[in-house]
């Protein structure tokens, strides 16, 4: 009897491992940019982190921590290699997880009326040709399968979305006509810099709670 209990307990263990083992490698797949450069301080990220969470329940994550990596701009000797189809091997691997990813989450904070720098690098590192886009004898047109993607931020100013001041809105929308990345959704915390306390742990807990009711669907 006890030998018959434990075959029956370690087959239902084999049964649970391959289960999920198969989940796993069924799960569509979502990448999370996070370009918080104030890292564990931003407001940005506090708003982001539970949002991950809860999408991790249905996509496999690959998280990209920019402020991490070192990142640096193209310099004239990269852009010679790139030309000649030479790139670092980490933004060849970055660009195809991206150009597979089903879904696109990215949290930036509002600096100098866009978002950090350190984002706009990663995208100019990754826009690889053949990768995240290609073009025939008449246009570019986007190889990515992204859905859809989630650009949350904060901004220390009274500054809408939509408003001409914001700029990292409309420059995310202009590169999913390159990547062929789907819709795009905003979620913004704004005048940051000019609430009180109060005030602006609402405005957390606001986005929060949007942008969970968002990844229900997302």
């Amino acid at each position: 009897m006890v030998g018959s209990v434990n075959t029956t307990t370690m087959l239902h263990w084999v049964f649970l491992i391959i289960f999920a083992s198969k989940n796993k490698l069924t799960m569509a797949k979502l990448v999370y940019i996070d370009a918080c450069v104030r890292e564990n301080d931003s407001r940005t990220r506090r708003i982001a982190e539970p949002i991950i969470k809860a999408l991790g329940e249905k996509y496999e994550i690959s998280t990209f921590r920019l402020p991490e990596m070192n990142l640096e701009p193209l310099s004239p000797a990269a852009y010679a290699e790139r030309a000649v189809k030479i790139v670092p091997e980490w933004a060849a691997e970055a660009a195809r997880t991206i150009a597979e990813a089903d879904r696109i989450v990215i949290a930036a904070p509002f600096w100098d009326m866009s978002f950090p720098s350190v984002l706009k690098v990663f995208f100019e590192q990754t826009s690889l040709f053949g990768i995240t886009f290609d073009s025939d004898d008449k246009a570019c047109y986007g190889l990515c399968k992204c859905k859809k993607v989630l650009y949350i931020t904060t901004r220390g100013m009274d500054i809408p979305t939509g408003d001409p001041r914001e700029q990292g809105t409309p420059y995310i929308k202009a590169l999913s006509t390159l990547w062929n990345l789907g819709e795009l959704e905003t979620i913004a915390a704004t005048n940051m810099d000019y609430s009180t306390p109060e005030e602006i742990e609402a405005k957390v807990s606001g986005c929060i709670a949007e942008g969970l009711e968002i990844a229900r669907d997302f």
